[in-house]
């Protein structure tokens, strides 16, 4: 093997050659796609409904979904979006069945079922709980927003999808995406403040 296969073999597959393996019957490929996808499946699943169990049912199902369709997935298509699209789809249902939604934080007191984010904590023991409470708080002020300013923010900023992915998984144009975006953005700031009885922290 000359120096160039080597380097090639060594680099990372990306999606689109993993769904085309997957799709002529690779179960490597297959068993990849779901490794690299099923935190990000789960967070956001945690992230929409603030339950573990349902982030959990919710991961699995977008899993087996996928792959049940897959001969019919277009491989060109990024999976992430088409993935996020049935966990946004799964957790509307389970709103729509919670009468009392809106009054319930994405965390309470003393409950540390969100410390599922993306965001890799420092390694600075200093800032470490500092960071911490503040993560608290805007889960605190996220969890009061509607649905539809809740998963605009945590698919732009807790899992970096570009305009043109969001809009794909919201079913909206880009300008659209925009303008909730930073709409969304000013509710979470006046929540923030408000919880925080006029002052930011």
């Amino acid at each position: 093997m000359t120096a160039n296969e080597a380097a090639a073999a060594a680099a990372p597959v990306d999606d689109h050659e993993l769904v085309r393996r997957a799709q002529h019957g690779e179960t490597e490929a297959c068993e990849e796609l779901a490794r690299r996808h099923r935190r990000s499946v789960f967070v956001l699943a945690l992230q929409l409904t603030g339950s573990q169990d349902d982030a959990l049912d919710i991961s699995q199902d977008a899993l087996l979904r996928f792959f049940s369709k897959l001969n019919r997935f277009d491989s060109t298509r990024p999976v992430r979006p088409w993935l996020f699209t049935i966990v946004r789809n799964r957790a509307r249902d389970i709103w729509r069945r919670r009468k009392t939604r809106r009054a319930k934080p994405l965390i309470s007191d003393g409950e540390e079922g969100f410390s599922y984010d993306i965001v890799d904590p420092t390694a600075d023991p200093h800032q470490d709980l500092e960071s911490t409470e503040l993560r608290h708080r805007l889960w605190r002020a996220l969890g009061v927003l509607s649905e539809s300013k809740r998963e605009i923010l945590v698919l732009r900023d807790y899992h970096d999808l570009s305009y043109v992915e969001m809009a794909d998984v919201l079913g909206i144009p880009t300008g659209t995406v925009m303008s909730r975006l930073h709409g969304a953005r000013k509710a979470l700031r006046d929540a923030y403040l408000e919880q925080q009885g006029g002052q930011g922290g």
